[in-house]
């Protein structure tokens, strides 16, 4: 099998962290590492509230959805972490935002996350 791998156009080659790649292509999919509401030109986490770190990570994650020649109305599912589930009416107004007619299948949990992040998506995208 043939992968191609898949990197946000934002991050600083120098700031490489995680033994994982953005997003790698297989099979004429795009499958997207858990991302998070981070800055790629430093690779630093920037918290904020739900909306605001939900917004930065399905921003994130449009990049590298669009990297691929993809976008966000290719995305298939989604698995989402929660630090507080009790946050999730909120995050799902700013997740609800991003995605319109047939919406990705999705799983979502409460999660141990890192570094005070409170948000955490993953994606399966079949490429156009």
């Amino acid at each position: 099998m043939v992968k191609q791998q898949i990197t946000h156009p934002d991050r600083d080659t120098d700031f490489i962290t995680g033994a994982y790649s953005d997003g790698v292509i297989a099979g004429g999919f795009l499958f997207v590492s858990g991302q998070a509401s981070v800055d790629f030109k430093t690779s630093q986490f920037v918290l904020g509230s739900i909306e605001e770190e939900t917004r930065r990570t399905l921003d994130n994650i449009k990049a590298i959805v669009g990297a691929a020649g993809a976008d966000l109305s290719d995305v298939v599912k989604c698995t989402v972490h929660l630090t507080d589930i009790g946050e999730f009416s909120r995050f799902n107004a700013v997740y609800a935002t991003y995605f319109s007619g047939v919406r990705p299948a999705r799983t979502t949990v409460q999660s141990a996350l890192a570094e005070g992040i409170r948000v955490e998506i993953d994606c399966i995208v079949k490429l156009p």
